[in-house]
C-alpha cells in the first residue's frame, strides 16, 4: 500500500478516556475492556487507553473516539499513518495514536469527529 492509496477505516463503539498514571502504579483490575484496551509502561508514567466510565484513576482525559485502520498491516508498510494525520492536521484536529502488532488506532475527540470524518472522507480515505 502506498500512502497515497485509500486506506479504510472502522468507527469504534464508544468513548474512550486516556489516562496518565504513576510510572509504578498498578494497573487497576476494574478496567473494562471495550474494542480498545492499550496499556504502556515507561519509565516517566503509566498511560491506559480505555472505555470511558466515571471511576477512571490518575489524571483522565475524556471524551475521544476511535477509529480503526481496518485489516492488518505489514511492517514494511510505508506512510500509513502520515497519510491519516497530515489531512487531519490540515484541518487543525489533534488525533492520539495506538499501534498494535496488527494495525493502528487514531483517537479524535467526540467533538472533532465529523470533522475528522469529513477530513479524511477527503483525503481519498473510507468508513467501512
Amino acid at each position: 500500500m502506498s500512502p497515497s492509496s485509500a486506506i479504510s477505516l472502522r468507527l469504534l463503539q464508544g468513548s474512550l478516556a486516556i489516562c496518565r498514571l504513576a510510572p509504578d502504579a498498578a494497573v487497576p483490575d476494574s478496567l473494562e475492556t471495550a474494542e480498545l484496551l492499550s496499556v504502556t509502561r515507561t519509565p516517566d508514567e503509566l498511560s491506559i487507553v480505555c472505555r470511558e466510565t466515571p471511576d477512571l484513576p490518575g489524571r483522565v482525559e475524556r471524551g475521544w473516539r476511535c477509529l480503526a485502520v481496518d485489516g492488518t498491516l505489514e511492517f514494511d508498510q510505508v506512510g500509513i499513518l502520515a497519510s491519516l494525520a497530515q489531512p487531519l492536521a490540515q484541518a487543525g484536529i489533534s488525533i492520539f495514536v495506538v499501534s498494535t502488532y496488527d494495525t493502528d488506532y487514531l483517537l479524535v475527540k467526540q467533538g472533532r469527529l465529523e470533522s475528522a470524518l469529513e477530513a479524511l472522507r477527503t483525503a481519498g480515505h473510507r468508513l467501512v
